[in-house]
């Protein structure tokens, strides 16, 4: 038989966390939801490790607030960068131009 893959939403799982940690057992709630034990085992590590950041979707990687502002840093150090580089190429590209209107 095929094993199917279920997608849960965001608040049902940090509901069966927050149910888990209140209750205690774990098996007991996974039961209860049938839901596999290693699943809420692994969302209870995640919560633990980035609190509000946990169970970001599918494919976006899971940070820390820290690593968010570091992300958006760099992202902005690299437009500044790339603007930074296209200037440099105007100036070159019309100080040329000044220098063909002055005969040099």
């Amino acid at each position: 038989m095929k094993k199917r893959n279920r997608n849960y939403s965001l608040s049902f799982k940090q509901k069966a966390v927050e149910l888990s940690f209140a209750r205690g057992n774990v098996k007991q709630v996974c039961e209860e939801l049938s839901i596999p034990y290693s699943v809420l085992h692994r969302w209870r590590k995640e919560s633990t490790t980035y609190e509000k950041n946990s169970f970001p979707g599918r494919g976006k990687p899971k940070l820390t607030d820290e690593q968010k502002e570091i992300a958006e840093l760099k992202k902005q150090l690299k437009d500044v960068f790339l603007e930074n580089e296209i200037l440099k190429k105007a100036v070159s590209i019309f100080s040329r131009s000044d220098k063909k209107s002055l005969g040099l």
